[in-house]
């Protein structure tokens, strides 16, 4: 995977974390939660789903080398 898909990942997979945040301190938290640590954890595969219905919508077959 190139740096610049990671890059967008990572953006992807904050916006999703960022939505189910419900405040301001859940994001400087000292310890992190169950709850949180879930979130992001599940965060980056649905942005990898995303990424790749794109790539479909857009003619970029896994395969194909343009990933």
């Amino acid at each position: 995977m190139d740096e610049g898909r990671k890059r967008v990942l990572a953006i992807v997979a904050g916006i999703l974390v960022a939505r189910h945040l419900k405040t301001p301190e859940d994001l400087g938290e000292s310890r992190p939660s169950p709850r949180t640590e879930s979130l992001i954890a599940s965060a980056v595969p649905w942005a990898d789903r995303i990424m790749t219905r794109i790539d479909g919508v857009l003619g970029n077959s896994p395969g194909s080398g343009k990933r």
